[in-house]
């Protein structure tokens, strides 16, 4: 019996704003595919990192655009905001950035 090659997955993206006094970071874009791939291909080109979790994305793709994270969520992305602000004074410093959360 002929069965074709499932199709590869297809990509999921989501890109969160956040800065100084608002309450929560937000979900300002997302998308699976081909939008997935702008929004990579975006972040990219604006020298946004990019870091790959499919756990978290798969939960942040239940949430509205341009709606607030849900509580449950603060931990997970507190501890990338982190790695961020660390990567950011690495680079600033020239030291090594740290390595990528385990989220």
């Amino acid at each position: 019996m002929y069965r074709p090659d499932p199709k590869p997955p297809q990509p999921h993206a989501v890109a969160l704003a956040y800065q100084a006094g608002d309450s929560a970071p937000r979900v300002v874009a997302k998308g699976r595919g081909l939008i997935a791939q702008k929004i990579i291909e975006r972040a990219n080109e604006n020298g946004v990192f990019v870091h790959q979790s499919k756990e978290l994305v798969a939960l942040l793709m239940q949430v509205e655009l341009d709606r607030d994270i849900p509580p449950t969520l603060y931990r997970a992305v507190a501890e990338l905001l982190a790695w961020l602000y660390h990567i950011e004074a690495a680079q600033k410093n020239g030291t090594e950035a740290p390595p990528p959360p385990d989220v």
